[in-house]
Formats: structure tokens, sequence, C-alpha cells
């Protein structure tokens, strides 16, 4: 519970605008506690915590939310990539995603995926998994700092 005394980087890796909208409504209560980073699309994902390109000065996140269904390379190309990177992979990624099959549970957990979360459709219930995500990864799991 001692980490509340820095702030957190959350990525959050969604071609949803409007997913990227509420994500950042639901943290804005903790902005202290929390700095979100969106990247929208896979390519741009991993270039951010790669550090590449434009995102040579990015912060290292603590914590990403990985969408499976995302333009230029999927959300489960982007885990492979994460977890297969020493540098990488770390840092816990809860996949958030609209599908609830099973294959695809199966599928992000086989990839070492931390935790997978299906986004709720009600606007109140997606604040809510949002926020208690953040609880929970960041001031109740021991995370490792760079």
């Amino acid at each position: 519970m001692g980490q509340l005394a820095r702030r957190f980087d959350i990525l959050l890796i969604d071609d949803s605008a409007s997913d990227a909208r509420l994500v950042r409504e639901a943290l804005g209560g903790t902005e202290a506690r929390s700095r979100l980073s969106v990247a929208s699309n896979g390519v741009e994902g991993v270039a951010f915590l790669r550090r590449q390109g434009k995102y040579v000065g990015a912060p290292r996140p603590d914590l990403i939310l990985l969408d499976l269904n995302l333009p230029k390379k999927n959300g489960a190309e982007v885990l492979q990539e994460i977890k297969a990177d020493e540098a990488l992979m770390h840092i816990p990624v809860v996949v958030l995603s609209s599908s609830a099959s099973q294959e695809d549970v199966q599928r992000a957990y086989g990839l070492h995926a931390n935790c997978y979360v299906t986004k709720p459709g009600d606007l109140d219930c997606f604040i809510q998994v949002i926020r208690t995500i953040e609880e929970f990864w960041l001031t109740t799991a021991q995370l490792l700092s760079d």
C-alpha cells in the first residue's frame, strides 16, 4: 500500500476514442495518482513502449490496458511482443476487450496477459471497472519500478 507516494503511468492501447475518453474520465478523480497515455493502434502502442519515433521521451508505463481489436497490429500480436521483450515483460497487461469469447480469453492468457476484463456496455459499470482495475494494480498489487 506504500505505492501511493508516486505517480503511476498507464498506457491505454485502444482505437476507440469514446473508450479512451471514458477511461480518462474514470481516472480523472485520481489524476494526482495516475497519468494516462493513449495509443490508438497496435503499431503506435509498441512504438510507445519501445520509445521509438515520436515516443522517444515516453514514460515507461506501470500498467497497460490493451484492447484486442486494433488496427495495424492486433492486440494479441501486441501482447505477444510485450511478453517476449525482456524490457517490457514485467509490465502488467490487462486485456480490456468487448469480446467475452472463451477463445479470446484463453488466447490472451496463453500469451501471458495478467488479467482479462470484458468491457461492460453500461457507462457507469465501465467507469467502475476502470476504477477497480486502477485500485487493484496501483494500490494493492506490488509492481516493479524502473
